[in-house]
C-alpha cells in the first residue's frame, strides 16, 4: 500500500495503475474500526483499484473542540487498511484541500436542513465539498459509505445526481457490536460506565421497529418509544428522535415501510448518532 500526503502523488498513482481497472474509494475521517474495514473489503471485492482517506475536515466541524479532540492515529490506521487490502492511502494536511482563500462551499438545500443539519450548522455544506473534491481529485468509478450516517448518505447521492457526477454511491450496512451499539471513532470517548449505557440508542430504535412490525402505523407514537426506552437511562441525553421520508428527510405522520428512525443522543462527551430502516411487515431487521 503506498502513503500519499499530497494530490500530486495521488494523481502520479493513479495515472501509474489506471490499467489495473475500476477504481473504488473509501473517504473516511480516521480511527478506524471495523465498519470503515467492511466498506474497504467491500471496495476490494468489486475494483480493481482501491484508495482510502483519511481527512479529519475542519469544515464539517461545528465546534472547534469537536475537532481538537477528534481521535487520530495515522500509523494504527494504515496498518488496518494495508491488511484489509488498500492500495493507496491520501491521509493530506489541511491545506492540501483548502487552499489559502477557499471560498466556494457546495449547498445541498433542503435535504441538509433537518436532523442533523438543524443542530450541526453548516456540517453538511463540509461534507459535500470535500467529498466532491475527492470525486474530483480520484474520478472513482464507486465510493463507499456506512448507512449509519444516513443522512450523509442521502446528501451524498442527492449531489452526485444533481451535479451529474459519474460515480457510484454504495451504501454499506451498520456494524454494531454484540450490544447492538452502532461501531463508530466517537465510541472511543465513551468511559467504561458510559460504554454500558450507549446501547440504550439500538434498544431504543428496537423497540419502535418492534411496534411498527406489530402493526403501529402512528409516526408520532413511534417516536414516543424511542424517548421512552431513553428516558430510562439517565447518563442518555436525546437531541432528537425521528421517523422520517427516506428520500426528503421530512418527518411523517404515518410510518411506512423504508421510513427511516434516526436520533442524536449525548452519552457523557460523546455524541452519538444511530439509525434503523423500517422493514415491510414481517420482514428482517433494517
Amino acid at each position: 500500500m503506498r502513503i500519499v500526503e499530497s494530490l500530486a502523488e495521488t494523481r502520479a498513482w493513479l495515472a501509474e495503475t489506471r490499467a489495473a481497472g475500476e477504481l473504488g474509494l473509501v473517504p473516511t475521517m480516521g480511527y478506524l474500526h471495523e465498519g470503515h474495514l467492511s466498506l474497504l473489503r467491500r471496495a476490494r471485492a468489486e475494483n480493481g483499484r482501491v484508495a482510502a482517506t483519511i481527512f479529519a475536515n475542519p469544515a464539517q466541524f461545528d465546534k472547534p473542540e469537536d475537532l481538537a479532540s477528534y481521535p487520530r492515529d495515522i500509523p494504527r490506521d494504515a496498518a488496518m487498511l494495508r491488511e484489509a487490502g488498500c492500495d493507496l492511502l491520501l491521509a493530506p494536511p489541511p491545506g492540501e484541500i483548502y487552499l489559502p482563500g477557499h471560498q466556494t462551499w457546495v449547498e445541498v438545500g433542503d435535504l441538509a436542513a433537518p436532523l442533523e443539519g438543524a443542530h450541526r450548522p453548516g456540517h453538511f455544506r463540509g461534507v459535500a465539498t470535500v467529498v466532491l473534491k475527492l470525486f474530483g481529485i480520484f474520478q472513482p468509478d464507486r465510493a463507499y459509505f456506512g448507512q449509519k450516517d444516513a443522512q450523509q448518505l442521502a446528501v451524498i447521492r442527492r449531489m452526485v445526481r444533481d451535479l451529474n457526477q459519474p460515480v457510484e454511491v454504495v451504501g454499506c450496512p451498520t456494524l454494531r457490536e454484540p450490544d447492538g451499539l452502532a461501531m463508530s471513532s466517537r465510541n472511543a470517548r465513551l468511559g467504561p460506565e458510559e460504554r454500558a449505557a450507549a446501547g440504550v440508542l439500538f434498544r431504543a430504535l428496537s423497540a419502535a421497529r418492534a411496534a411498527w412490525q406489530a402493526g403501529e402505523t402512528e409516526a408520532e407514537t413511534l417516536r414516543r418509544v424511542m424517548r421512552s426506552v431513553l428516558a430510562g437511562e439517565p447518563l442518555a441525553e436525546p437531541e432528537y428522535v425521528s421517523v422520517a421520508d427516506p428520500l426528503t428527510l421530512t418527518e411523517l405522520d404515518r410510518a411506512e415501510a423504508g421510513a427511516i428512525l434516526s436520533m442524536a443522543v449525548n452519552v457523557g462527551r460523546a455524541r452519538l448518532i444511530d439509525n434503523l430502516i423500517l422493514p415491510p411487515r414481517g420482514g428482517a431487521a433494517g
